[in-house]
């Protein structure tokens, strides 16, 4: 599958949230969407997900429109984690789970086998299966966003958009949802991800889009995120090493040339 956004732009009142964005992505890789705050990237991912109308430009899948799929279709085929996503009902891990297959269901029709099976490889992978008996708000803010996480699998979608999905894990929870994700991609799905961490970008993610001011200022694989472009972006200067044959970044100061 492939998404683009095509002269993306989106206005808030008098405020631009994108302006002339133009990007795609496609199943088979693992793209990180990174910048600094405001940047622009929630509103992409939501434009990506034809959750954001457009002021100008458009979003195509597969080269058509959304009006043009098929009923459901972009549902079963596009899977979206929102930034910080709440589920306040009382339900147990696995019912929340479950509602990941409502796209692939028939009307009054109950969990086929193919459902439960895909509900049960995502409460393994998300590592939530230990809690599918607990409700949600007996859940720790890492664990409900797990929950989500593997809410959001149960898809079994071709493009899963996922927005800061290890912003409320600790460091082991982040390394294992990173590398989840990333063997997601390695299976054939395309994998879209808000991430902040600069090194669980570099480390995990195939490309990255570079998003600052509501427009790309650079998208390539890792190697792209230079100091000049994380000076002009963020504003900060960095330290980078290897460890392991893996690179880190580190951000140390303020950049006399940021913007």
């Amino acid at each position: 599958m492939r998404i683009e956004a095509i002269n993306a732009t989106v206005h808030f009142g008098g405020y631009s949230a994108l302006t002339g964005v133009d990007c795609a992505v496609r199943s088979g890789e693992m793209v990180g969407l990174i910048g600094p705050n405001g940047a622009g990237k929630t509103t992409l991912m939501r434009v990506l997900a034809d959750l954001q109308p457009l002021q100008a430009g458009e979003a195509r899948y597969d080269g058509r429109c959304a009006h043009e799929l098929a009923r459901g279709e972009l549902a079963r085929r596009v899977a979206f984690l929102a930034q910080g996503g709440e589920a306040t009902w009382p339900l147990r891990v696995d019912h929340l789970v479950a509602l990941g297959r409502l796209p692939h269901r028939r009307v009054f029709s109950g969990p086929s086998a193919a459902d439960r099976a895909a509900i049960e490889a995502a409460l393994r992978s998300a590592d939530v299966a230990h809690l599918r008996a607990r409700t949600l708000g007996a859940l720790s803010g890492g664990e409900r966003a797990r929950v989500l996480l593997a809410r959001a699998l149960a898809v079994q979608a071709e493009m899963l958009l996922a927005d800061e999905p290890v912003a409320a894990l600790d460091p082991l929870h982040q390394l294992s949802a990173m590398a989840l994700l990333r063997s997601v991609a390695r299976g054939g799905a395309g994998v879209v991800a808000v991430l902040h961490d600069l090194t669980l970008a570099v480390r995990f993610c195939d490309r990255l889009i570079v998003l600052a001011g509501g427009r790309v200022v650079a998208d390539g694989p890792p190697s792209a995120l230079t100091d000049a472009v994380l000076s002009a972006a963020y504003g900060v200067d960095v330290v980078r090493g290897e460890h392991r044959g893996e690179p880190f970044i580190v951000p140390w100061a303020a950049s006399k040339a940021g913007a």
